[in-house]
């Protein structure tokens, strides 16, 4: 699995390549809490750009059901992008798309995230 992380204007873009699972799950965990402190109300929004997650287990989304409850009790906003289809199939079999904002390109997101957050 490969991260990156890119700041553009008042969001944070976090990039997840390959696949999440429970081998891995604990790196994402490492990887995106450090951003997650910065996201609140009036804060930096982050965006986690999945267009080159292939595979994401249970573990894995427990890592996003953990960043959703903490960046929601701050008031901050959180959301995905540019998913996989297996990967969107995922989220919507288990739910998540009632529990993050997706938005087809990591563009939209920006623009929707960060008119936002600037309001």
């Amino acid at each position: 699995m490969e991260i990156g992380v890119e700041i553009h204007g008042d969001a944070i873009v976090v990039a997840v390549n390959d696949r999440i699972d429970h081998l891995n799950a604990a790196k994402f965990h490492d990887a995106l809490t450090p951003h997650l402190a910065s996201c609140c109300a009036g804060g930096t929004a982050i965006i986690l750009d999945l267009s080159g997650l292939d595979y994401i287990s249970s573990a894995g989304l427990r890592i996003f059901m953990i960043a959703a409850k903490q960046v929601r009790a701050r008031g901050g906003r959180i959301a995905v992008a540019a998913m996989q289809p297996l990967v969107l199939e995922i989220f919507e079999i288990s739910h998540f798309h009632l529990v993050y904002e997706i938005f087809t390109s990591t563009d939209d997101a920006l623009t929707a995230l960060s008119t936002a957050t600037a309001a």
